[in-house]
């Protein structure tokens, strides 16, 4: 019995040393637990905290993307708008060139008309101003000649006209004595 009693009463501490151990193994599980709740507790509000920051950042990029959207799609119209002024500026500045090069071309035609038309009128003008100089020089050839001969009939004349004033001069003195004769001859009584 003696026996029996020591081998349960040692069955008894050693359950009891097991108890305790595994008490303490279960102190420190639920220690270990407090923990892991705790870092469970904080990570699940950081989770929430997260998830709000996520839905906030999503609406936030929701909001974002729809904004960016509008003033994509403005952008666009814009852009498109543009385009199409830019095309029809494009479109009258074209023919406006098209005219102005069909304008050119014809200017271009009139002004070698004209060169050809300036170039006749110069070789004719050139003709023209040889034959006015030839006859020019004909003319002033002639008026020296007759400027010549007008000189030497001056000459001749001026002679001439020397010798008709001395003529007179002497028919004016004979005059003069056939006058005092007369007097003298209507004087004498016996010619009378």
């Amino acid at each position: 019995g003696v026996f029996l009693y020591n081998h349960l009463q040692q069955k008894v501490q050693n359950a009891e040393a097991l108890a305790q151990k595994y008490k303490q193994q279960q102190e420190a599980l639920s220690a270990q637990l407090q923990v892991v709740y705790e870092h469970r507790s904080r990570l699940e509000r950081s989770l929430q905290k997260e998830r709000g920051e996520h839905k906030k950042t999503k609406e936030d990029f929701l909001v974002y993307k729809l904004e960016a959207q509008e003033a994509l799609n403005k952008e666009k119209q814009d852009s498109m708008n543009r385009y199409g002024a830019l095309s029809s500026q494009h479109k009258i500045l074209k023919n406006q060139h098209d005219d102005v090069k069909k304008q050119l071309l014809d200017l271009q035609l009139q002004h070698n008309s004209l060169k050809l038309e300036h170039r006749r009128s110069l070789e004719s003008h050139s003709q023209k101003v040889a034959q006015l100089q030839q006859e020019r020089d004909s003319e002033v050839t002639n008026l020296q000649d007759t400027v010549f001969k007008l000189r030497e009939e001056s000459k001749l004349l001026r002679k001439a006209h020397q010798e008709v004033h001395s003529q007179l001069l002497n028919a004016q003195a004979q005059m003069e004595e056939f006058r005092q004769l007369k007097e003298a001859l209507q004087k004498m009584p016996g010619l009378r």
